[in-house]
């Protein structure tokens, strides 16, 4: 390729530059768009946005919507959904890639209202909006109806023509509310509101007629079915006709299918409840009457079986005679029983008085003692007797007793062996000759054995 001057003086972009030029261009050609298609590839990181793939029959691009503009959703985005749109062209310049950034969404097919009240519904019923144990018992006769409705349809007339014709004088607060687009919603809670702080009404009516889903958005919003759950007066729905169904009918503490029969249902009739209190009136005054007739016969039967009170006073003070003298003869004969017991018993006490008992104790007790003294006196006698022989004999077996008698003890030095042969000792050797009173130490100048003599001569000794 051959380079010419203008190529060459022309512009060079970087990715860079050129990416952020072609941004630019598309978001400000396509600063907002509509845009529909089916969802594929749909992802939720842990950032909470949501990144999908938007695509037809024929092409395909990607989009994303941030987790700020999710709280308008009004149904949960799946793979497959076929949706609309609002939002914005941009381009992820790292990767030079254009993208949709949604703002608002719809689905195209089911119907996002639907989809919303199907989402509410569940919510709500597992929160315990429509448990029947929050469910509050609809008067059976009240004193004041509360009527929420728009004040200019037909329905409040159909409802006040029943309620006058079934029971002419009930009071009736009616509450003028929009019951369809901007601003009926905050009319309606603002009606309930407005009822319970009065707190005059018995029970409270919302109605309104038929219509679309659109039209009865109103009573498919959190707010009323909330302030109909908190409502403190029973709440009847009446929205719609018997096949309509919306939120506010599954939170109701009753619903009706249609508003003329929510006011059949809230007041009974006046002539029914006449002829019942005719008929109840008659009924009872027959039980009272017959009941009447029932006491008088039991009454003249009991009469005419009762006795003379006379006849029967003077039979109850003969048995009370007779009984006081039966009773005298009891006592008086339990008292004799009782007296021989306690002279028994008493003869057996002072025989076996504890003072008589520690007399004799006594008495054996001296005598155990002498008894005591004497054998110690006598055995101690008998010890010192014996204690004396014993005593004579070891001293008459003492060495000492034998020294006495002029005897002696030899033993030699150092080593200190009795000496009993003359022939253990050896001439010039030394003894110890123990005598009864002290010791003497010797040396040996001659020895005898025998006979025979044996002496050491002086200058052996020297």
């Amino acid at each position: 390729m051959k380079l010419t001057t203008d190529s060459i003086t022309q512009k060079i972009y970087t990715v860079s530059e050129l990416n952020a030029n072609i941004k630019a261009l598309l978001e400000e050609q396509f600063p907002f768009i509509w845009i529909c298609g089916e969802i594929s590839n749909f992802r939720r990181p842990v950032s909470g946005h949501f990144y999908f793939t938007l695509r037809d029959d024929i092409s395909q691009m990607n989009a994303v919507m941030f987790r700020g503009q999710q709280k308008q959703l009004k149904f949960e985005p799946e793979d497959g959904m076929s949706v609309i749109g609002m939002g914005r062209i941009s381009v992820y310049e790292p990767r030079g890639t254009y993208q949709i950034i949604l703002e608002y969404l719809e689905p195209s097919g089911v119907g996002a209202l639907q989809i919303a009240f199907e989402k509410l519904k569940t919510r709500l019923a597992q929160e315990g909006y429509f448990d029947e144990s929050h469910k509050k018992q609809i008067p059976f006769l009240p004193q004041k109806i509360a009527i929420i409705t728009s004040p200019t349809g037909a329905v409040v007339h159909d409802i006040l023509k029943i309620i006058n014709r079934r029971f002419p004088n009930v009071a009736i607060d009616i509450i003028p509310v929009k019951v369809q687009g901007e601003g009926a919603e905050e009319e309606i809670v603002s009606g309930l509101n407005l009822a319970n702080a009065r707190g005059d009404a018995n029970v409270v009516i919302v109605a309104r007629g038929g219509g679309s889903l659109e039209d009865l958005q109103a009573f498919n919003s959190e707010r009323v079915a909330t302030a109909i759950f908190n409502s403190q007066i029973p709440v009847v729905s009446a929205i719609g006709h018997e096949t309509d169904f919306t939120i506010a009918d599954f939170v109701a503490d009753l619903r009706a299918p249609t508003p003329s029969a929510a006011a059949e249902l809230v007041v009974p009739e006046k002539i029914t409840l006449r002829r019942r209190c005719i008929e109840h009136s008659s009924m009872l005054k027959s039980n009272i009457n017959n009941y009447i007739k029932t006491l008088r016969y039991k009454f003249d039967v009991i009469v005419n079986r009762i006795i003379d009170p006379g006849k029967s006073i003077q039979d109850l003070r003969l048995r009370i005679d007779d009984v006081t003298a039966r009773l005298y003869q009891f006592i008086f004969y339990h008292m004799h029983i009782r007296r021989e017991r306690f002279i028994f018993w008493s003869d057996r006490l002072n025989a076996n008085n504890p003072l008589f008992q520690i007399k004799n104790s006594n008495k054996k007790l001296e005598q155990i003692f002498t008894n005591l003294l004497k054998s110690f006196i006598r055995d101690n006698q008998n010890k010192q007797a014996r204690l004396r022989e014993i005593s004579a004999r070891l001293n008459a077996l003492s060495p000492n007793a034998i020294l006495q008698r002029g005897f002696s003890i030899t033993r030699t030095i150092p080593d200190a062996v009795v000496v009993r042969d003359a022939e253990t000792v050896s001439l010039n050797q030394e003894l110890e000759v123990t005598v009864a009173k002290g010791s003497l130490f010797c040396r040996v100048k001659g020895k005898s054995t025998n006979g025979q003599k044996n002496f050491r001569t002086i200058d052996e000794t020297t």
